[in-house]
């Protein structure tokens, strides 16, 4: 990897590269136009993106909540969004124009009002952009009988993808040379190994924006990177504050470490830790999965799609929504991982089998909430388990991650031999390949799979 010197205002303009900003684009030129609602976990990027989309429109009103107290008043009366707009283009002295304006509400979890205004600008002014944008929404909207269900839009945001660490290091050809591979066109082993260096990297720091731009910017300074990472855990565990009317804070973050020692496997909540019974810790894990911080893949039994139909869900194994932040958590140093000669060395908590994961998630559709399967057979003497259970061509698709670049498939050939697949997958170090029924994909093309 070679570091130079990039200025600040550039450095932005390639962290901000993200894949969901074409959505946005187009939500902007669609006539039929709902307002939108950006959901995600904190840090990930709904406040700069929307930012970057202002810069489409002639005007731009900003409103967060949390710091613009006084404003909430003006959803205390009624909720008519031509008085509303007035009182806001005054205080802001910002023209509040339909079509020329684009106005945005920010942590609006915290005004429970603004929230429920929300569909009367869909109904009342439905030529003015409105984009509304929480951390929190889940727990907010939990709160609410009514909130505007056909009126207003979601839009899914996450950690940058893979692909997106690779746009922000200006590497869109390597983007272009994996989407066009496949196992009769391998890459060729130079950018195969170019590829699989970016993706060690992007392992261990992941894919919070403010992560990359401090990565880019120090010239891969590891240490700051860890700083960075040490703050947003430890945000992350400032916010449970805020829920600890619901449960402790100290069970919060003891399941949020357990989801990270038990990655890979099926999550037992009496494992959850030695402050938390089960019951707490169910409650403490869905609170965390409605904070956006955890995934939870559920248990499938494979026979056909859709995948949901036939779900167990006592049975579910969870991912972290973030590598770098796993590996945080974890207590691995990114320091000591770095001169790791290979990926699988650093392969601890099944960092390969989370990453793969979360990269669906994120190149899924943006306006539906992903889930994910897999499949588990316990039988005596014949245990077997496919990591991801996906949906291709009407068809359901086994996937199986390895770290490296070996490794025997027999759970993938039973599953393909018991429900009479026409194909497996295997995610892991090699090159595009094909081995009778299976495709082999590199970890560091888990987007070609949803093309």
């Amino acid at each position: 990897m070679i570091y130079y010197y990039i200025s600040l205002d550039y450095l932005m303009f390639l962290i901000m590269r993200r894949l969901v900003l074409d959505a946005l684009l187009d939500w902007k030129k669609a006539e039929n136009r709902k307002v939108l609602l950006l959901r995600g976990a904190r840090q990930v990027g709904k406040t700069f993106i929307v930012r970057e989309l202002a810069k489409e429109f002639n005007h731009f009103v900003e409103i967060n909540f949390e710091k613009n107290t006084d404003v909430q008043s003006f959803f205390k009366q009624n909720l008519d969004p031509e008085r509303i707009c007035t009182n806001l283009s005054a205080y802001f002295r910002i023209p509040i124009i339909d079509g020329e304006t684009l106005l945005f509400f920010d942590e609006i979890q915290s005004c429970s009002k603004a929230i429920q205004a929300l569909r009367f600008f869909y109904e009342s002014k439905p030529g003015l952009h409105v984009i509304a944008a929480g951390s929190l929404m889940e727990f907010a909207l939990s709160g609410l009988t009514s909130w505007g269900v056909g009126r207003i839009r979601s839009l899914y945001m996450y950690p940058m993808s893979f692909d997106e660490f690779l746009m922000a290091n200006e590497e869109d050809t390597l983007i272009e040379l994996k989407k066009d591979a496949s196992p009769e066109n391998p890459l060729n082993p130079a950018f195969h190994g170019k590829l699989k260096e970016y993706l060690r990297y992007f392992l261990l720091i992941g894919g919070m924006p403010e992560t990359v731009k401090t990565f880019i910017g120090n010239s891969a300074d590891m240490k700051s990177v860890q700083n960075v990472l040490s703050d947003i855990a430890t945000s992350y565990y400032d916010d449970f504050a805020k829920y600890k009317r619901r449960i402790p804070v100290l069970r919060l973050r003891e399941v949020m470490n357990s989801v990270v020692s038990q990655a890979g496997g099926k999550y037992i909540y009496s494992q959850a830790g030695s402050l938390s019974n089960p019951a707490q810790a169910k409650e403490a894990l869905n609170l965390l999965e409605m904070a956006g911080l955890v995934y939870k893949v559920y248990h499938s039994s494979g026979q056909g799609v859709p995948l949901g139909s036939e779900v167990n869900f006592k049975k579910f194994k969870c991912l972290l929504h973030d590598s770098g932040i796993f590996q945080q958590i974890a207590g691995l140093r990114i320091t000591d991982l770095i001169i790791a000669e290979n990926i699988d060395m650093m392969n601890k908590g099944n960092i390969a089998e989370a990453f793969a994961g979360v990269e669906l998630i994120k190149y899924s559709q943006v306006h539906e909430k992903k889930q994910l399967y897999y499949w588990h057979r316990e039988k005596r003497g014949s245990s077997a388990e496919v990591d991801y259970l996906i949906e291709q061509d009407s068809q359901v698709v086994p996937v199986e991650v390895k770290s490296g670049s070996t490794g025997k498939m027999q759970s993938l050939n039973l599953f393909i031999d018991e429900k009479k697949s026409s194909k497996g997958i295997r995610i892991s170090l090699e090159n595009f390949s094909q081995y009778g029924k299976i495709t082999v994909i590199p970890l560091y093309a888990v987007s070609n799979l949803i093309q």
